[in-house]
């Protein structure tokens, strides 16, 4: 059961990098397009990155939910990481309207907006760690 433990971290990790990297390409592109700049590179480069995290959060979620049934509900702590959890699916699917928008030139959003937008999956991952470590209820 460890070997599925590490691997689940490993997808996670992958995931949130993409979740991470993927609004800075949109912040590139905001930009990038106001300058006049050619951008077209960048949504390809965002619908490979979208592909990668969303197989990676699929194997992400799929051992999370093999090591739950494993060891089974051990405390409130899993319901409330799995809320966040959720939140963070949420976040991705928010990323692919963005990323839709990009693609037909249409992503209205300032890069102010996007450079905050890009810190929120850090809010969600702190409380996941905080849940899984201190197991605090």
């Amino acid at each position: 059961m460890l070997w599925i433990k590490v691997f689940h971290i490993m997808m996670v990790i992958a995931w949130l990098a993409g979740l991470f990297y993927l609004p800075r390409i949109l912040v590139h592109y905001v930009e990038g397009l106001r300058l006049g700049e050619d951008v077209r590179r960048l949504g390809i480069m965002a619908t490979r990155l979208f592909r990668f995290m969303t197989l990676v959060a699929v194997q992400a979620v799929a051992t999370g939910l093999w090591l739950w049934l494993a060891y089974g509900v051990s405390g409130n702590w899993l319901h409330a990481k799995l809320l966040f959890v959720v939140a963070l699916v949420g976040y991705q699917v928010v990323c692919w309207i963005y990323m839709q928008k990009l693609l037909g030139n249409d992503l209205q959003k300032s890069s102010s907006y996007l450079r905050y937008f890009n810190e929120f999956p850090l809010m969600l991952v702190i409380p996941i760690l905080i849940f899984v470590v201190v197991k605090p209820f």
